[in-house]
């Protein structure tokens, strides 16, 4: 999880690379348009670390029981990792 001063660093960056696109013009405040990219971020990181949870317990729930870590264990986890975010993209 990315602590508060991360996330505000990360909001503020977005938000200059926003504003230097030549085709955009911001038209609220910038206090506001922080705070949205803020909840949008913690939002995102919010359901990557459900999804890492859920891949995390499909794979201990494995019956030849497959190390944490191992590279047979990195492959399956980016694999169930990749399919899970697919499901939530469509939900």
């Amino acid at each position: 999880m990315l602590s508060e001063d991360k996330v505000s660093h990360l909001s503020h960056l977005i938000l200059t690379a926003v504003k230097q696109h030549a085709g955009v013009r911001v038209k609220v405040e910038e206090t506001r348009l922080l705070k949205e990219i803020k909840r949008v971020l913690a939002a995102e990181l919010i359901q990557e670390q459900e999804i890492d949870r859920k891949v995390k317990a499909r794979l201990a729930s494995y019956s030849r029981g497959i190390i944490e870590g191992s590279a047979e264990w990195d492959v399956l986890y980016r694999k169930t990792f990749e399919e899970e975010t697919r499901k939530h993209a469509k939900s």
